[in-house]
C-alpha cells in the first residue's frame, strides 16, 4: 500500500470547517425572489391547498408577508395578481386600478428599498385563460403584444421596478421595450421569461392564480420540452430586442438549459423554480419521506451550481430561515 500513487480527495472533505472553505456554489438569501398572490377583498389571508404556506393574500394584510420578506433578508419580490372580475380583452391587467398596480403602489409604500417586479401576462386577467387575445379558438400574436405594452407601462407606472413578460408571444419584449421607452420608462428593466416550457409542473400555480386555460392548451406558444437548442434561439431573440434578465422555467428538469444560456448569453440568469416542483416536495416531506430542509437547499444549490444568478422560487422565506440559522 505504501507504494501506491492516488489522490487523496478526501483530505477536503474531512470536517465541516475545510468543507466549507473549498465550497464551490455559495447559496444565500440574496439569491431569491419569492412570488405573492394579491388578491381583491379584505381580511384575506388564504393558504393555496396545492402549495402548503403559499397564501392569497388581500391588500389590507399584505403588510404581513412584506415585513417578514423583508426581515429575512430577501431582496425581491413578484407580484401575481387574481382580479374580481375578466373579460376576452384581459383588461383589468393594463388598468391603472388593477390589482396588481394597487399592489405594487403598496408594497413599495411599505419598503421603498423592496425591488417588486410585476408579472407581465394576460392569462390571470382573461375570462378564456390564455396569454393573449383569441379569436375562433387561435391565440393571436401581433394583437398582443400592444396589451402586453400597455400592461407594463402600467405597471411601471405603479412603482414597478422590474417587468416580467411571461406570456411568449413572438416579439413580446420588443413591444414592451419601445412601449416602456415611449413611455419614460427608459430605466425600468425587463426580466423575461425568455425560455418557458409547456410544462406538467405548472398545476398549482394555476390553482393559484385562477388561470387555468378554458379549452386547449398553451402549446402553440411554451416551448416543447424536449427542445434544447430552441431555447437559445428564444433567448437570443429576447437578448436582441432588449431583454435585461433571461428568466428559464421551469428550473429543475431543465438544469441543463439553464447552464446553456448562462454560457451562451452571459446576461443574468434566471432560474423560476415552480409550483410542481415545490407541490412535490411539500407533499413528500409532510409525509415524512424526505427530509425538507436538506431536500431544498440541495435543489436550490443545483440551480445555483448549473448558473443561475437569481432563483425564482416558493421556498424562498424557508431556505431564507435554515440559511440564517446554518
Amino acid at each position: 500500500m505504501k507504494d501506491l500513487l492516488f489522490q487523496r480527495h478526501r483530505r477536503l472533505r474531512y470536517s465541516e470547517g475545510i468543507r466549507s472553505m473549498v465550497r464551490e456554489t455559495q447559496l444565500q438569501a440574496e439569491d431569491f425572489i419569492t412570488p405573492i398572490f394579491v388578491v381583491e377583498g379584505e381580511n384575506i389571508k388564504e393558504e393555496i391547498p396545492s402549495m402548503p404556506n403559499v397564501y392569497h393574500w388581500s391588500l389590507d394584510r399584505l403588510d404581513e408577508e412584506i415585513d417578514e420578506v423583508v426581515s429575512l433578508g430577501i431582496p425581491a419580490v413578484i407580484v401575481f395578481g387574481v382580479p374580481s372580475s375578466k373579460d376576452e380583452w384581459g383588461t383589468s391587467a393594463y388598468d391603472d386600478e388593477g390589482i396588481v398596480q394597487k399592489a405594487i403602489a403598496h408594497i413599495k409604500k411599505r419598503e421603498p428599498n423592496l425591488t417588486v417586479i410585476a408579472d407581465t401576462c394576460l392569462c390571470q386577467f382573461t375570462d378564456h385563460g390564455h396569454c393573449g387575445i383569441v379569436q375562433n379558438g387561435k391565440v393571436l400574436n401581433d394583437e398582443t403584444l400592444d396589451l402586453l405594452a400597455k400592461t407594463a407601462v402600467s405597471q411601471a407606472k405603479a412603482g414597478a421596478d422590474i417587468v416580467a413578460p411571461s406570456n411568449m408571444m413572438d416579439g413580446f419584449v420588443a413591444a414592451i421595450r419601445f412601449g416602456l421607452d415611449e413611455a419614460g420608462f427608459e430605466d425600468v428593466p425587463i426580466m423575461s421569461y425568455a425560455v418557458k416550457y409547456a410544462s406538467a409542473f405548472y398545476g398549482p400555480f394555476r390553482d393559484a392564480a385562477h388561470s387555468t386555460p378554458q379549452f386547449g392548451d398553451r402549446k402553440t406558444y411554451q416551448m416543447d420540452p424536449a427542445n434544447r437548442l430552441e431555447a437559445l434561439r428564444e433567448a437570443e431573440s429576447d437578448m436582441d430586442e432588449g431583454a435585461d434578465f433571461l428568466i428559464v422555467k421551469p428550473a429543475l428538469s431543465y438544469l441543463d438549459v439553464i447552464r446553456e444560456v448562462k454560457d451562451f448569453s452571459g446576461y443574468p440568469v434566471v432560474a423560476y423554480n415552480v409550483s410542481g416542483e415545490y407541490a412535490m416536495i411539500k407533499a413528500a416531506s409532510q409525509n415524512n419521506w424526505v427530509d425538507e430542509k436538506s431536500i431544498v437547499l440541495e435543489k436550490l444549490t443545483s440551480m445555483k451550481r448549473a448558473g443561475a444568478d437569481i432563483i425564482l422560487t416558493y421556498h424562498a422565506k424557508d431556505a431564507a430561515r435554515w440559511l440564517l440559522n446554518q
